[in-house]
């Protein structure tokens, strides 16, 4: 059974960006936008690209590569919302200054 991993302290990312770590053998994207922390699959689902380094604004973050659009929340593909593509997500909490994530080994 997986469980919650340590990944970052409360500050390490600033407001409005996203930073990459690995957890249970994937890459994985964590955000700090609006006050809160998300995480979804770091690799664009159309080319690879890594969305944390993409624009954050709104809910979202802007792939760098192709400006393809997806929630920091969900992984949902902002550009066409019906679509079945999105980026696997993540739960996260903060536990004292400790951010932590829950990614199921795979």
């Amino acid at each position: 059974m997986s469980e919650f991993v340590s990944i970052a302290k409360t500050g390490d990312i600033p407001e409005g960006e996203g930073r990459t770590y690995p957890v249970n053998g994937r890459v994985i994207a964590v955000f700090f936008a609006d006050g809160k922390y998300s995480a979804i699959d770091d690799a664009c689902p159309h080319m690879g690209a890594s969305l944390s380094a993409g624009y954050v604004e709104n809910g979202a973050v802007t792939c760098p590569w192709h400006a393809w659009r997806f929630s920091v929340e969900n992984g949902a593909w902002l550009d066409s919302p019906k679509s079945k593509l999105r980026c696997g997500s993540y739960e996260v909490r903060v536990v004292g200054n400790e951010v932590q994530v829950h990614v199921p080994a795979g």
